[in-house]
């Protein structure tokens, strides 16, 4: 089955790497790449790991952008400081 332009999966990127690792997601499956080919990672205690590795960097990813985000917002006034 294709998915079409409009479909909300043919936003999401078609591979995915790993923390610059030659570690790349594609199709919800694992590869190992290099410049020479790629050969699929079927171990799961392996795949479980790199499952673990990706949610935990999509995790410090978000709270890096999160601080950003209140980095770039004004200070809030502290009330009953004021003279």
């Amino acid at each position: 089955m294709s998915s079409s332009p409009s479909d909300s999966s043919s936003r999401v990127p078609r591979w995915e790497r790993l923390a610059g690792s030659p570690a790349v997601r594609r199709g919800g499956q694992w590869w190992l790449v290099s410049g020479v080919g790629s050969i699929p990672c079927t171990d799961p205690t392996f795949t479980g790991e790199l499952d673990r590795f990706a949610a935990t960097m999509a995790t410090a990813d978000q709270a890096i952008a999160n601080l950003r985000s209140q980095q770039d917002e004004p200070p809030a006034p502290h009330p009953g400081r004021q003279r």
